[in-house]
């Protein structure tokens, strides 16, 4: 089991880690709308909490060998269903044709105002 870190993705502010890999998988942390490069949180609207947030998943898979074609299943919270569209659209463009498994789960307020966290598993290329 190898625990990934990648300084393109934000730094872990408790304990676990960005990503684990075991047997060729990759199980990616939840990842909320933060720069890594500043630590500044995108507290903006939902496609720009989204992207940031797809953005940091996609560096995290990249640090171990992977990337979004590979996703197997995502899981999504989100903190208003009536998002959702808009969420669907920017990650739709972010995987293209690859469609993996997914799950949507609506939660009350996310952690500091975010209003959605995506974690991921991929299989390493």
């Amino acid at each position: 089991m190898n625990a990934i870190s990648t300084p393109n993705a934000p730094q872990p502010a408790g304990h676990y880690a960005q990503a684990v890999v075991h047997s060729g998988i990759v199980y990616v942390s939840g990842q909320l709308a933060i720069d890594p490069a500043t630590g500044e949180k995108r507290l903006g609207s939902i496609e720009e909490q989204t992207e940031q947030a797809l953005r940091n998943v996609a560096a995290i898979l990249e640090a171990a060998g992977s990337d979004l074609a590979h996703v197997l299943k995502t899981t999504v919270y989100i903190a208003d269903m009536s998002l959702w569209g808009r969420v669907n659209t920017v990650y739709a463009r972010h995987f293209g044709e690859h469609r993996p498994a997914r799950a949507v789960v609506p939660t009350q307020a996310l952690h500091y105002g975010f209003l959605i966290e995506i974690e991921a598993v991929a299989a390493v290329r």
